[in-house]
């Protein structure tokens, strides 16, 4: 019994702290550290919401592939190009653009939102 209750214990992960490391993507020769912290500010001051895996705003700060395709995460709101079921809560992810890499990282393969050189 006790024995049982140690291992639970010792495979107990422990919380992660805002700024902590929680992975690095690299997709289409770019990489990006996503840490854990918060969204909202308000979150942050709530001690019953545990920091979460931030990804980067595409939508503030553009981040486009060598190819000028640019970068997009599966939760981003759906711009004016989303191609399916238009939607006042669709995101990136429904749309046909929208090719994941990893995790929540995609690109949008919409020529009209590719970087013009």
């Amino acid at each position: 019994m006790f024995t049982d209750l140690l291992k639970i214990e010792l495979e107990k992960k422990p919380t992660p702290k805002e700024g902590d490391l929680y992975k690095v993507i690299t997709a289409h020769g770019k990489s990006f550290e996503i840490r854990y912290g918060y969204y909202e500010e308000i979150d942050r001051q709530n001690p019953k919401v545990e920091p979460m895996e931030i990804y980067p705003n595409f939508i503030e700060k553009p981040i486009y592939t060598d190819g000028g395709v640019p970068f997009a995460t599966a939760m981003q709101k759906s711009c004016g190009y989303f191609k399916g079921e238009a939607d006042v809560d669709n995101t990136c992810y429904q749309c046909g653009y929208y090719e994941k890499c990893e995790e929540l990282l995609g690109v949008c393969r919409c020529k009209a939102r590719w970087k013009k050189e």
